[in-house]
């Protein structure tokens, strides 16, 4: 028999979704070892590469937009990867992730509240480097522009929640963080994310579309009016395709894992 505590049947579940989201993003916000890192890598790198040097090159209004979209997705993965994965491997060693199940809370509150506190960090990356890029960096963003990148930051936490997921399901609690630094980091280089692939060397351009940060990248770009070997239809195709199976091998991890235990 089972020992979870159940909902009256008319019980309204909205606003436990909403106090889980909040409380989700609160925790998230006053851990400084979070926050700060997860916002401040991404502001720091495109002040140094997209700010400093782009004052000192002729192209510099050009490389603050071009770098404004990369780093937004840069900081969204980043935002995706440790408040999911980092945090749920922690609460599943911890036993917490048990007692959320034994508690009369939806399930899906769970795991909706991660991924809209990863949006909401996404956005405020979103937010600071815009601002960064306008009033530091010259960068001509136009209004239907800048919606169509929050639209793509937004969207793009889908696809990194779902690998954030699975990452949670194989990596140790205990070595989460640097499991996925070293996915994270070489991840984002090798898409442009940090520099512009036609500044790196040939053979990083062509491992490039094998990766979501590449095609999240492309789309971030296509928002800002740059151009793509790809149509923007064929990236969130091959997004969709990558969360649907980053969803099903959670999903089987998870029920094997609890098959085990």
């Amino acid at each position: 028999m089972s020992t979870a505590a159940t909902l009256p049947a008319r019980a309204p579940q909205f606003p436990l979704y909403v106090k889980e989201t909040k409380y989700e993003f609160l925790r998230l916000l006053r851990a400084r070892a979070f926050s700060v890192a997860t916002i401040g890598f991404p502001v720091m790198f495109y002040l140094l590469f997209g700010v400093v040097v782009g004052n000192s090159s002729p192209d510099g209004q050009w490389r603050a937009k071009y770098l404004l979209g990369t780093y937004c997705i840069f900081g969204l993965v980043g935002c995706c990867l440790f408040s999911i994965c980092v945090t749920l491997a922690n609460e599943r060693a911890l036993g917490w992730l048990e007692l959320k199940q034994a508690s009369p809370m939806p399930a899906p509150a769970y795991l909706l509240a991660k991924l809209l506190t990863a949006a909401a960090f996404g956005a405020i990356i979103l937010a600071i480097l815009t601002t960064c890029g306008i009033q530091f960096g010259h960068a001509v963003v136009p209004a239907n522009q800048l919606r169509h990148l929050v639209e793509v930051v937004l969207a793009g936490t889908l696809p990194f929640a779902a690998m954030g997921l699975l990452l949670s399901m194989v990596v140790p609690p205990n070595a989460a963080a640097g499991v996925v630094n070293l996915i994270y980091l070489p991840m984002s280089f090798l898409s442009g994310l940090w520099i512009p692939l036609g500044g790196l060397p040939k053979w990083i351009s062509s491992v490039a579309p094998a990766l979501p940060t590449w095609h999240m990248g492309q789309l971030a770009l296509w928002a800002l009016g740059y151009g793509s070997k790809w149509q923007p239809w064929q990236h969130v195709v091959w997004l969709a395709a990558f969360t649907v199976v980053a969803l099903l091998l959670t999903v089987f991890l998870f029920r094997r894992n609890a098959a085990k235990a």
